[in-house]
């Protein structure tokens, strides 16, 4: 195997890793929640919703570096809102002549920057709760937020099978490599098209290979007694710091939305 199940997770003793599954898993929704609805233009809102998610990172013992680093992932799918720029009607900053008249409004690009710190900052606490939460006590907290069952089947399975996916794809590269021989002097890799080609034939295998695995797991599991859920032997209680912080967190955010 290439890959391991838990490789996010950290662990740790702190505050942050003691508390209950349930309540960091409700508390990074609400903190997404609270950035979702905050208004385009609150800076001193987005500031304040960064200090948040520093602060739950200092007290998480991680790298601060390490979580902006990670949660800048999220930049590259911020950017499908280019367009707001143009589209958003407002006062305009700047006309573009060779792009057949665009203008540039001032309040597209506050709208533009917004949800690209918005992205940001929701990638950070996330990234906070896998790197101080197991995989499966983040599903237990699912399911006992009572989220539909089918979904978090389809999560845990997802991610449990992921690195099946990415051996059976290492093969088909190696595979690839061992048949790929050249000779002296000859352009390495063939062309354009040929590459296409073989690059399709390989994806139309490993959803081949894909199907049969799955169809083999599934009957596997359902012959030790899988009924659409993966139970687990321990539940965790609500304790008296699970709550105090989680009523704590909750009055920040809504002081953050509130006033800012």
């Amino acid at each position: 195997m290439h890959t391991h199940l838990d490789e996010q997770y950290h662990q740790g003793q702190s505050l942050i890793h003691r508390l209950d599954a349930r309540v960091k898993v409700l508390l990074t929704f609400l903190f997404i929640l609270t950035v979702s609805l905050t208004r385009f233009g609150a800076f001193g809102a987005y500031l304040a919703l960064f200090a948040f998610s520093m602060s739950v990172v200092l007290l998480a013992q991680l790298r601060p570096t390490m979580v902006l680093k990670r949660a800048l992932v999220a930049l590259p799918f911020a950017l499908a809102a280019v367009t707001l720029p143009f589209t958003v009607p407002g006062h305009t900053l700047a006309t573009l002549p060779i792009l057949g008249g665009l203008t540039i409004s001032q309040e597209g690009v506050i709208r533009f920057i917004s949800t690209v710190i918005k992205s940001w900052l929701s990638l950070q606490i996330a990234l906070v709760l896998v790197f101080v939460t197991p995989f499966t006590e983040i599903l237990w907290a699912l399911r006992a937020l009572r989220l539909p069952a089918p979904l978090i089947a389809i999560v845990s399975l997802m991610y449990r099978y992921l690195f099946v996916l990415y051996d059976e794809a290492v093969r088909l590269l190696r595979a690839r490599a061992a048949r790929s021989g050249m000779v002296d002097g000859a352009r390495s890799g063939g062309s354009l098209l040929w590459r296409g080609q073989v690059a399709g034939r390989m994806a139309g295998s490993l959803m081949l290979r894909s199907f049969e695995r799955s169809d083999r797991i599934y009957n596997a599991m359902v012959a030790r007694g899988y009924r659409g859920q993966l139970l687990t032997l321990g539940h965790s209680h609500l304790q008296r710091k699970d709550i105090v912080v989680a009523g704590l967190a909750i009055c920040l955010l809504l002081l953050i939305l509130l006033i800012l």
